[in-house]
């Protein structure tokens, strides 16, 4: 009786190890991770920046797996890339109860794919109390940058400039991140173009220091080209607080998921690697 015990649980296990998997987490070396482990070292961690492909269903829902767990054994501040600074009165009147999700979609400035992929993190802060950090520069602003530079933002008025990092911007142009923007643009790339990236990824890195609060994890989530290669966002907040204990996630897509492929080591300290054949949300 006891060898049929055995040999239905190794029978068992053989069944779960041979399921292919949707997604691998690989840390910056390429070594695979367990998501305990990663999660046990996001617990330690004051800023986590979440970087995901826009589109990628796994990304969307290891967020909301991320972000729940984390708050199990710890205070959690959330912010994304997805809000912008001036919608924070809006999302806090949603959180708080006092406007309904169709009006905040009447009110604020939503991304096309709000109701699938981020509207979950959102009903979760309110759900729990948390609270959720508009981050992002607005549009206009940032397109006045690509238009103008940095000095477009010279003329904005005191409350406009309350929904912006603070001025002068610091940038360095030779960031490899930054010169990317430039290569992979071509005849498009403009300085200026590096430099409307710039200013989100400052003022993103801005808002989610203005609003972390000791002991606390903060969790922002953004898209992976923002803190990818521990620049951009990160960039800017180490500049600011070099003292606060940082994590980086990416997510990519590969065909095979047994090895992490060469040019995406070292881009985060934990990469999210999944099936190419994964259905998209938009």
């Amino acid at each position: 009786m006891k060898i049929f015990q055995i040999a239905i649980a190794l029978l068992f296990s053989l069944s779960i190890y041979s399921q292919k998997p949707a997604y691998v987490i690989y840390n910056a070396k390429g070594k695979k991770v367990g998501y305990k482990k990663m999660l046990k070292d996001l617990s330690k961690k004051n800023i986590v920046l979440f970087g995901e492909l826009h589109n990628n269903a796994v990304a969307h829902w290891l967020e909301l797996e991320v972000t729940k767990d984390l708050n199990k054994n710890k205070k959690i501040i959330l912010g994304a890339e997805m809000l912008e600074a001036d919608n924070q009165t809006q999302v806090n009147n949603y959180l708080n109860g006092l406007i309904d999700a169709k009006t905040l979609d009447t009110v604020a400035r939503l991304w096309p794919n709000y109701k699938t992929d981020y509207a979950p993190l959102v009903n979760y802060a309110k759900e729990n109390k948390l609270p959720f950090i508009a981050t992002n520069i607005p549009r206009r602003y940032a397109s006045l940058v690509y238009k103008k530079g940095f000095t477009g933002l010279d003329s904005l008025s005191s409350l406009e400039k309350s929904w912006i990092a603070p001025l002068p911007i610091i940038f360095d142009s030779e960031l490899p991140t930054y010169k990317n923007i430039l290569k992979m643009m071509g005849d498009h790339g403009t300085p200026e173009l590096v430099m409307a990236q710039a200013i989100k990824d400052a003022t993103m890195a801005h808002f989610i220091l203005k609003n972390y609060k000791l002991n606390t994890t903060f969790i922002h989530y953004n898209g992976a080209y923002h803190s990818n290669n521990y620049e951009g966002i990160l960039w800017y907040l180490k500049n600011k607080n070099s003292n606060l204990k940082y994590a980086t996630i990416s997510t990519v897509n590969q065909e095979n998921l047994s090895k992490l492929k060469e040019e995406y080591l070292n881009i985060a300290d934990y990469i999210i690697c999944v099936d190419t054949d994964m259905t998209t949300t938009y």
